[in-house]
C-alpha cells in the first residue's frame, strides 16, 4: 500500500507542508480501492462519502440529462482528485455519476478523515481549503469553455488539459465533455 500512497503524498505536500510524524498518521487513514473498467463508483442519487485520488487510470465525472443522455463534466487522470464535492461536504443526494473508463486505482479520503485532517494536521484547514478552490477552478474553467469557447477551442484545451486522453478513451466521451457530436469532433479531429 506504501508505493500507492507515494503519489498522493508528492500531491499533498505540492499543497501543504506536511512532516513525517502527521504523514504517518494521516497516510494510515487512507483506503485503497481497485477499479474495473466501466464500473461506476458513485451514482446520481446517491451521497458522495470519498474524494477519489487516482493513482493509476482514468475516471469520468458525468451527469444525466432528462433524455437520458450522458454528458460528461471532467475527466480525473493519474494524480488528481475526484467527487461530487457538493454532496461529499453536504452529505447531500449526488447529481452526478463517476465511472472508470480504465481499470483504475484510487485512494479514498473520507469526509471524517478530511475533518480529521483539519484538526491534526498543521496546515490541514489550508489543505481543505485549497482542495475546494482547485474544484471551483474546474467548474468555473468548465462554464466559461461551454459559453465563451468555440468548438475547436475547446478541443484544443482538451489536448493541453488531458495529454494523450484521445489515445485512452471512446470518442463519444471526448464528444461529451466537448458538448458537440461525434460526428463533429471527428471533423474537428481530420481539420
Amino acid at each position: 500500500m506504501d508505493n500507492k500512497l507515494e503519489n498522493i503524498k508528492k500531491v499533498i505536500s505540492n499543497y501543504i507542508e506536511i512532516n513525517d510524524e502527521e504523514w504517518i498518521y494521516y497516510s494510515s487513514k487512507f483506503r485503497v480501492k481497485e477499479i474495473k473498467k466501466k464500473e461506476i463508483i458513485l451514482t446520481k442519487g446517491s451521497i458522495c462519502r470519498d474524494v477519489f485520488f487516482v493513482v493509476n487510470g482514468l475516471l469520468r465525472l458525468f451527469l444525466v440529462d432528462n433524455d437520458g443522455e450522458e454528458n460528461t463534466f471532467h475527466f480525473s487522470l493519474e494524480n488528481t482528485f475526484s467527487a461530487d464535492y457538493e454532496s461529499f461536504l453536504k452529505k447531500i443526494p449526488s447529481n452526478y455519476s463517476i465511472q472508470a473508463l480504465e481499470d483504475t486505482t484510487v485512494v479514498l479520503m473520507s469526509f471524517e478523515m478530511l475533518h480529521d485532517g483539519y484538526k491534526k494536521l498543521r496546515n490541514g484547514e489550508k489543505l481543505g481549503r485549497l482542495l475546494a478552490e482547485e474544484y471551483f477552478f474546474i467548474f468555473n474553467d468548465k462554464i466559461q469553455s461551454i459559453y465563451t469557447k468555440t468548438p475547436i477551442e475547446r478541443y484544443n484545451n482538451l489536448n493541453k488539459k488531458f495529454p494523450k486522453i484521445l489515445q485512452r478513451i471512446a470518442q463519444h466521451y471526448i464528444a461529451s465533455y466537448l458538448n458537440i457530436s461525434s460526428v463533429h469532433l471527428s471533423r474537428l479531429k481530420n481539420s
